[in-house]
């Protein structure tokens, strides 16, 4: 038989976990044909010598809502093998929406994912109201790689209560026809439903995201809908506090597991260096809810941010800094001059969480203003013994100084590499949180998949390349219920990625490019040493040049 592609010779990692091994693939019709030794003919032989085949990389956790509209190739992750992404996450999106309150939908997206109002103006093509209807409008479009949707309970809320979901519980009425609307999303395809608890999460006018606010009645209702329906999972930004897991947080995730009967992941495991060992303790506290499933997400990056305060998401736990939010950058301007703000601020740090104040560790990273520029690569700290006064007021002022378009860079989490393996080694944890898509302007962790495979892997042997392997593919499709990706095998769909084991790598800090509509500035990751990405038997990149294929599907549960 004539195959429509083969790829000869290439060492072959199944994804399962198992050893490598010598092989062709060959494929059809979207497909994996065989996998062996392959003596037939195909339309296109790919010749995989020397080179690593191995299934796509599954993302579980982006924010590419919005970007979908007008990035059909959902950059930067599929520069980097990922051919499946899973979005929706932290209870926040743009479906379902009416259309007379798209700009608050907008807005949440802006303080939550750091993407410019201006942008979301011109990139979001509103072609639906529903959920169903918002899954259907990416499938007219089309895409580069495989979508799958999570329901977001945050615009569910909104839809139903209007903007006193901002401010209250949903009554039992309402809860009704909100939990209506999640069963309708989940029969449409959706993969459950996401939330946060997190106080970092604020949407519009800087009040607390709607999901925030719904009650524990609620959240029984709705995790019912996911037993009734008998599929789907859920995703929580859980902890307050980062890394460490409270009781009443333990409470919440009995409660979805009991209710539901589905698994829960939660957001996460990061190493702090004022608590080195929470992410351990809050393994050891979690470990019935982790065994009847519930699984903590971590990430193989350090966690490096960069700050601006435009949009200041990194201090948005600190209630004196909700003020700042979806302000016009006059009324910003006032407010960091503002003493009593200063002082507030100073106070809060007393009691640090995501910001603890090491002005030690940040950087200046950019500036605009030419007489600011001997400034950049320094330290606020440097800056602010210099001119004789504290880290806030260094801080601040640097910021007024430049116009508020300074840039400041940090290592926020995880910044001590060398405990990272415990956590991404664990098999109670599933690799991910790479937020693709979300905080433009502050990180882009959309590379973890080749960072994993270059520092981890090649250069710190920190796993084998096969664990690393099925730690981004088949451990989280089967999460979400993906049966028919995730793995080299005949019948399952051809989603595959050929890189160079001695090359493949990414950077740690991202770089800043103007390639959002209108020219808005966002951080890319690029990749090394994938030389190849195919997506349902149709070749999406070949030696980093994308081909124009358009191959991806929207996923369905319950079809997968």
């Amino acid at each position: 038989m004539a195959y429509d592609l083969l790829v000869r010779n290439g060492t072959v990692i199944d994804g399962t976990g198992a050893p490598g091994k010598r092989a062709d693939v060959a494929i059809v019709n979207g497909k994996i044909a065989e996998i062996g030794k392959i003596s037939e003919g195909a339309k296109r032989v790919i010749d995989a010598s020397d080179l690593i085949v191995a299934p796509g990389f599954v993302d579980p956790h982006t924010h590419y809502d919005a970007q979908i509209c007008w990035d059909p190739y959902l950059t930067s992750s599929s520069w980097h093998g990922v051919t499946t992404v899973m979005m929706g996450n932290c209870g926040v999106g743009i479906a379902p929406c009416r259309p007379e309150v798209r700009e608050i939908a907008a807005w949440d997206l802006v303080n939550v994912e750091a993407i410019p109002f201006d942008v979301l103006s011109r990139g979001i093509k509103w072609e639906w109201e529903s959920f169903p209807e918002y899954i259907d409008a990416a499938a007219r479009r089309g895409s580069g790689i495989n979508l799958g949707f999570l329901a977001p309970l945050t615009p569910f809320r909104h839809y139903v209560m209007g903007e006193e979901s901002m401010e209250r519980a949903a009554t039992a009425d309402e809860t009704r026809k909100i939990a209506g609307l999640l069963k309708e999303a989940v029969a449409a395809g959706a993969f459950g439903f996401t939330t946060t608890t997190a106080p970092q999460h604020i949407g519009y006018k800087g009040r607390p995201l709607a999901c925030r606010n719904a009650s524990r009645d609620e959240y029984i209702a709705y995790a019912r809908v996911l037993r009734e329906m008998g599929r789907g999972a859920m995703e929580v930004a859980l902890t307050k506090s980062v890394s460490v897991i409270s009781d009443e947080e333990c409470e919440f995730l009995d409660l979805l597991l009991t209710e539901s009967g589905r698994p829960v992941t939660w957001l996460a495991l990061l190493n702090r260096d004022d608590l080195p060992e929470a992410c351990q303790q809050s393994l050891i506290k979690a470990a019935d809810l982790i065994r009847r499933g519930g699984v903590p997400q971590v990430t193989c990056r350090p966690l490096i941010v960069q700050i601006e305060l435009r949009n200041p998401f990194i201090f948005a736990n600190l209630a004196c800094w909700n003020p700042v939010f979806n302000q016009p950058k006059e009324r910003q301007a006032e407010i960091y001059r503002d003493r009593n703000f200063r002082n507030a601020f100073r106070d809060a740090l007393k009691r640090p969480d995501i910001f603890n104040g090491n002005w030690e560790r940040l950087e200046v990273k950019e500036v605009f203003a030419p007489a600011m520029k001997p400034l950049e690569g320094r330290t606020v700290a440097e800056i602010a013994r210099e001119r004789g006064c504290d880290g806030v007021d260094a801080f601040l002022d640097l910021a007024l100084e430049d116009d508020l378009q300074i840039q400041f860079s940090m290592a926020l989490f995880n910044a001590n590499e060398d405990r990272i393996p415990e956590l991404i080694g664990d098999p109670r944890t599933m690799v991910g949180l790479s937020d693709g898509g979300a905080h433009v302007d502050m990180l882009c962790d959309a590379g973890y998949a080749t960072y994993l495979l270059g520092t981890w892997v090649r250069e710190r042997s920190a796993m084998t390349l096969e664990r690393a392997v099925q730690r981004m593919t088949s451990e989280p499709a089967a999460y979400f219920g993906i049966t028919d990706r995730g793995r080299l095998q005949k019948g399952l769909a051809a989603d595959v990625v050929i890189f160079d084991y001695n090359t493949v790598g990414s950077g740690r800090r991202g770089e800043m490019r103007s390639d959002l509509p209108g020219g808005g500035r966002r951080l890319v990751m690029p990749a090394r040493g994938v030389e190849y990405t195919i997506v349902n038997g149709e070749t999406l990149y070949e030696h980093g040049k994308a081909s124009g294929a358009m191959a991806g599907q929207v996923l369905r549960s319950g079809a997968c």
